[in-house]
């Protein structure tokens, strides 16, 4: 697809492919208009429009800086902030009131920084997964399976799928490659398939082997953190050390207004071996059952009900977290 946008009236108009690098006369001012690759057009609009936002960030970050005292330099209201596109969750001072509340309990704290920065496509890829997993799950069970056989590439098969999952799947492979998290996606009409080579990256391997997850339920969080306009701190992939030295990483962590915390552990296969793991951990934190969340990707609603009324966690699907946080604040 190719697209023109005149410099000088503005004029936006799409234009046949075959008009590709050449320049054309805008039909509404007659100005010398190059012709662009759609997609190359909106990838540059695009960093131009990531820059502006950065530099918004770096000019608040240097006011709050010259005030420290300030609500707001303690604080970013989340209404102010592009959850999905943003670093400024990266930062110690974020953390800050996580690490207070593990201090009143003897635990010691370590946040990992990046592990809330959504600057990249990590985040997007999991809503895209979350929000269709039971048409989704082959593709990222295939391509988990080729990469920890070290293949370079997986096929995805088409036959007998419904055009609407077909759909969904050759668009989910095509986002898979805008964003990089597959080399090539070639779809192939005669075999009604689609081959997709794989990246090597130890950061896409872990996206695939379960870490979507994690994505999934922290943004999940965000967002409906900032729908009810919530005060909150947020940590992925959290390390604390109990009093008696004892290890643990906490998937996904929320602290909303101070004081009610929502620890969610993300599991994506076998998840029965790590039930008392999580009660001890609970005791521990001194916290409700309902504030201890196990979510497992694909779990039955039936089977969810089931498990919680057995412990004193509380189990959903991801279909289900979002409503299970209403529950909690």
């Amino acid at each position: 697809m190719a697209i023109t946008r005149c410099n000088k009236c503005a004029h936006l108009q799409e234009q046949p492919d075959d008009q590709l690098g050449i320049t054309v006369a805008c039909p509404r001012c007659g100005n010398p208009t190059p012709v662009y690759n759609t997609l190359f057009f909106v990838g540059k609009l695009l960093e131009k429009y990531f820059a502006a936002q950065r530099e918004i960030l770096r000019l608040q970050a240097q006011t709050m800086a010259s005030n420290p005292q300030s609500p707001s330099a303690q604080r970013q209201a989340p209404d102010t902030i592009h959850l999905s596109n943003t670093d400024h969750l990266a930062c110690e001072q974020q953390h800050e009131p996580i690490v207070d509340w593990f201090g009143r309990k003897q635990i010691k704290v370590q946040a990992n920084l990046r592990g809330v920065d959504t600057t990249g496509f990590f985040d997007e890829v999991a809503m895209l997964i979350g929000a269709n997993l039971p048409v989704l799950k082959e593709v990222l069970e295939r391509i988990r399976w080729a990469q920890q056989k070290a293949y370079t590439s997986t096929t995805i098969t088409f036959d007998r799928k419904s055009p609407e999952d077909v759909q969904a799947i050759a668009s989910f492979c095509q986002q898979l490659y805008d964003f990089s998290f597959v080399a090539k996606y070639l779809p192939n009409r005669q075999k009604n398939n689609v081959l997709l080579a794989l990246q090597t990256a130890p950061t896409i391997r872990d996206f695939f082997n379960g870490e979507w997850l994690e994505w999934f339920a922290l943004m999940t969080c965000l967002e409906y953190g900032k729908e009810r306009q919530k005060r909150f701190s947020c940590a992925r992939n959290l390390s604390i050390t109990l009093a008696n030295n004892e290890a643990h990483e906490l998937d996904v962590f929320m602290l909303i207004d101070d004081q009610i915390p929502v620890c969610i552990e993300c599991k994506t296969g076998e998840f029965r071996h790590d039930i008392d793991k999580y009660l001890n951990m609970r005791k521990r934190l001194g916290v409700s059952g309902k504030n201890v969340v196990m979510c497992v990707a694909g779990l039955s609603d039936e089977h969810a009900k089931g498990l919680t009324a057995m412990y004193d966690l509380t189990f959903v699907n991801e279909r289900d977290l979002s409503t299970h946080l209403t529950r909690l604040f």
